[in-house]
C-alpha cells in the first residue's frame, strides 16, 4: 500500500487586514473632532457684548488680549508691556495695514484698553478695533 501525501489546499493570505488600521483611524477622527475647537479659543477673556454687526473674515488678524489679570497676549504668547511694539512689528513683518483686533476682558479698566490701542495708533497701526461677544438677549 502506498502512502500519498495530501499537500496543503490552503495557500497563504497575500492581502493585508485593514480592519486594525480603519479602526485606529476613526478613533484619531474621533479625537481630532472633539479637540479641534478647543485649540482655536486662545487667551481665556470674558468680552464685553455689542449688538454690533460681525466683521468679514478674510485673512486671520492679529489678536491681542489683556485678560483680567491686566497680561498682554499678542496671538496666545504672553509679553511684557514694553515689548508690544517690537513684538507686533515683528509679526507683522513691518507692515502697519495689518488688522488688529484687540480683545479685553470686561472686568479690566478701559482706560488699560485705550491706552495700548493709542500706543498701537501711535505706532502708525491704521486697523486696530475691538472685539466684544455678540449681544444676547436674557
Amino acid at each position: 500500500m502506498a502512502f500519498k501525501l495530501r499537500s496543503s489546499t490552503r495557500e497563504p493570505i497575500s492581502e493585508i487586514n485593514v480592519t486594525p488600521f480603519v479602526d485606529v483611524m476613526l478613533v484619531l477622527l474621533i479625537i481630532f473632532m472633539v479637540t479641534a475647537p478647543l485649540l482655536t479659543v486662545g487667551v481665556q477673556v470674558d468680552l464685553p457684548e455689542s449688538s454690533a454687526d460681525t466683521l468679514p473674515e478674510e485673512t486671520e488678524p492679529l489678536t491681542l488680549t489683556i485678560n483680567a489679570k491686566g497680561e498682554i497676549f499678542i496671538q496666545e504668547t504672553k509679553v511684557e508691556y514694553e515689548k508690544i511694539i517690537p513684538k507686533i512689528m515683528a509679526v507683522s513683518n513691518n507692515r502697519t495695514d495689518t488688522r488688529i483686533f484687540v480683545r479685553g476682558d470686561k472686568t479690566i479698566n478701559y482706560g488699560r484698553v485705550l491706552e495700548i490701542m493709542g500706543m498701537l495708533s501711535g505706532s502708525g497701526f491704521t486697523k486696530v478695533a475691538l472685539i466684544s461677544e455678540p449681544y444676547k438677549e436674557r
